[in-house]
């Protein structure tokens, strides 16, 4: 019997990691571009603060766990955990809050799991979460678009004010969720409040809804690379605007409009870059669409009820919760067992 090598599906031209990451990083260049065009250079100080406290947190991790930190250092992931830290918090939030925050997701969202790949929640969103329970004022203080400012900094006054201790009140400014959810709550109509307030633009948040479509076109990239599939992204996207459109059928004067839902806080970034993460993420493809769904719900349902104006982290960490049972009952039969998963 003549037996071909190679016959099975094995993986034979896996992408290497280092590009994979490389492509992500790439992916979210056009919002960062956006970010500092509207809002400052604050932006590249932060993402330099997190990216260093990445890096020495893995290295010590790596170190203490007694594995190589070469080879992890170099694969790019925990630089992609850190840009997604950092255009998660507030440009200007305080530099030592900002490490902390990324000390916290390298250190308890991933290695104390196992390391790459083990983590069964989005270290990204962790960090987020630590940082707004914990400095929720903080959290809180954007900066008001530059457009917005009567004399903004100069460039090295932006780039310093992650260092120099706080957000001047004349250069600060809720964001378009945050003031909607405080405005709605006197009680005021969703559109006197966007005709009132100088932060809403056409759709989103001025310039905040071109950010958002920034990370549009580095998720397009992304899926034409096939970095990522489909499913997440349009049943997260989808289940938020439809429900948010559902609501703003019928209270108009209570619930924003489905568009704005989609290009305010972090409904874009959630969708392509963070709800995506294939560690944490359910791995079937009815699983993926399940989780998708749930999370741009649980997201609304925060916005709209919660707390909190902006949702997505915290259900993104709850979705990742479900995974293991979403897993389990999405999950084909095994072949040769009928209705049977195994």
């Amino acid at each position: 019997m003549n037996i071909t090598p190679h016959a099975s599906p094995y993986l034979t031209d896996a992408t290497p990691v280092p590009r994979i990451m490389g492509q992500v990083l790439l992916a979210l260049v056009p919002a960062i571009v956006a970010q500092v065009y509207f809002f400052g250079w604050a932006i590249v100080s932060s993402l330099g603060v997190a990216t260093l406290g990445a890096l020495v947190a893995e290295a010590l991790m790596l170190k203490f766990r007694r594995v190589p930190a070469a080879p992890f250092l170099a694969d790019l992931s925990v630089v992609v955990t850190a840009w997604l830290i950092a255009l998660s918090l507030p440009p200007t939030l305080p530099w030592w809050m900002n490490a902390l925050g990324v000390g916290f997701a390298v250190v308890v969202g991933k290695h104390l799991y196992g390391g790459l790949g083990n983590n069964p929640f989005n270290p990204a969103m962790i960090a987020y979460a630590v940082l707004i329970i914990a400095f929720p004022a903080q959290m809180t203080r954007w900066p008001a678009p530059l457009a917005l400012q009567s004399a903004p900094p100069g460039i090295l006054e932006q780039l310093l004010l992650p260092f120099s201790g706080g957000l001047p009140d004349a250069m600060s400014m809720a964001t378009p969720l945050d003031t909607l959810k405080t405005q709605l709550a006197m009680p005021r109509s969703v559109d006197a409040v966007r005709q009132a307030q100088p932060i809403f633009g056409q759709a989103g948040g001025r310039g905040g809804e071109w950010i958002a479509l920034a990370y549009l076109v580095g998720g397009l990239f992304l899926l034409a690379r096939r970095i990522i599939t489909w499913r997440v992204p349009v049943s997260f996207l989808g289940a938020l605007f439809g429900l948010a459109a559902l609501l703003h059928f019928l209270a108009p004067t209570r619930h924003a409009d489905g568009l704005f839902h989609l290009l305010a806080g972090a409904s874009m970034v959630g969708a392509f870059f963070i709800a995506t993460d294939p560690v944490s993420g359910p791995t079937t493809r009815r699983g993926q669409l399940l989780f998708g769904a749930g999370v741009g719900l649980l997201a609304y349902l925060i916005r709209a009820f919660g707390g909190y104006p902006d949702g997505v982290a915290f259900a993104v960490l709850l979705g990742n919760c479900c995974v293991p049972l979403i897993d389990m009952y999405t999950r084909p039969p095994s072949f040769g067992h009928k209705g049977e998963r195994r």
